[in-house]
């Protein structure tokens, strides 16, 4: 079975949580009125599940439903929230074309600590889809810590964590992607398309001669440069809190034609007049551990994969293996879990 996620179905058949709605847990559980609560959550529950969906695709999506269920079936009692920016699925698909992806990220996190189980949860996974998952690292970045939400694995497929060297090509029938793609290639370094055009607030410009980010990019960039923490004043709480992850797993499609260049997955540079890629244990983000991700391969939490097929051709194996693999409920007790997550907060 191929996961597609391109066709609409009510909301209503998204699967829900058999366990998880009676919990009473307080809403900050990385506190020591957590460990002194009285309530306490199975040993035997999955951590609640972030799904965040790439370019045209919305929430109620045939494939995502699938998605959610085989998550339920690899973990009993796993809740599923399909990150939504509308609650009505039209509007949700526009938003991964339209919006101001900084904006898009806060408003993610607010709706996660208004949702009763995820708030009340000691934490939870992620998974993202293509640009889905640099805005899931972007969320751990800019809203977790010790007060925020506490994402302990994120798994992301075919995403941009370096940016796009090109822009994607569109289907010829989709004059959505088509109108969106023209801005884009017309003023990518404008006001207005950097603070309205998704694509172009990862679009990343380097010297084809020493692979360094341009000067335009830099001064520019409403979020790729930002979240990668490239421009000379650092924001030392990304670094902070993406360390902070149990596992960063990060999958790119061996046959990825859409992602240019396919390695950005890995947040790899390649040069695209030579071919030569800059792996990232020799770049600088890596080397001066700009965002965390030296800290997090040093305690072995950084994980480079690949899934064969063009970009998000997922199968159903590939997935349950995914979710048995990463994102199993934890062999130890929640309340161990709280109490070693405090002391790394600590130690940080």
């Amino acid at each position: 079975m191929r996961i597609q996620a391109t066709q609409l179905i009510p909301k209503d058949t998204i699967p829900r949580p058999r366990m998880l709605r009676s919990l009473s847990l307080p809403a900050l559980l990385l506190s020591a009125q957590a460990l002194a609560s009285p309530f306490s959550r199975p040993d035997s529950d999955p951590l609640p599940l972030l799904i965040w969906h790439g370019l045209g695709d919305n929430y109620a999506a045939d494939g995502l439903a699938e998605v959610a269920s085989l998550a339920e079936e690899v973990n009993p009692g796993t809740y599923t929230y399909i990150i939504r920016l509308d609650e009505d699925a039209s509007s949700d698909r526009t938003a991964t074309f339209l919006g101001n992806v900084t904006e898009q990220i806060a408003s993610v996190c607010s709706a996660i600590h208004a949702d009763p189980i995820l708030s009340s949860a000691p934490g939870v996974n992620a998974l993202g889809f293509s640009q889905g998952g640099q805005f899931l690292r972007g969320l751990v970045e800019r809203c977790g810590g010790e007060d925020g939400i506490k994402v302990r694995n994120l798994v992301t497929f075919g995403s941009q964590h370096n940016g796009i060297a090109k822009y994607q090509l569109c289907k010829p029938t989709d004059w959505l992607c088509k109108g969106y793609i023209g801005l884009l290639k017309a003023n990518t370094w404008g006001a207005w398309v950097q603070g309205h055009l998704v694509p172009a607030q990862y679009f990343k410009a380097t010297d084809e001669e020493t692979g360094e980010p341009t000067e335009e990019y830099l001064m520019n960039s409403n979020f790729i440069a930002d979240i990668n923490n490239e421009r000379a004043l650092k924001n030392v709480t990304y670094a902070k809190n993406l360390a902070q992850l149990d596992n960063f797993v990060m999958y790119v499609f061996e046959n990825d034609t859409t992602v240019i260049p396919k390695e950005t997955g890995w947040f790899a540079y390649t040069n695209l007049t030579s071919g030569d890629v800059v792996e990232l244990r020799d770049r600088e983000i890596y080397k001066e551990d700009w965002i965390g991700l030296k800290k997090l391969d040093e305690k072995g939490g950084l994980h480079f994969k690949t899934t064969k097929g063009e970009h998000m051709t997922l199968g159903e194996k590939m997935l349950k293996q995914v979710f048995s693999e990463w994102f199993a409920p934890p062999k130890e007790s929640w309340k161990k879990l709280v109490q070693d997550s405090l002391q790394e907060v600590i130690e940080l």
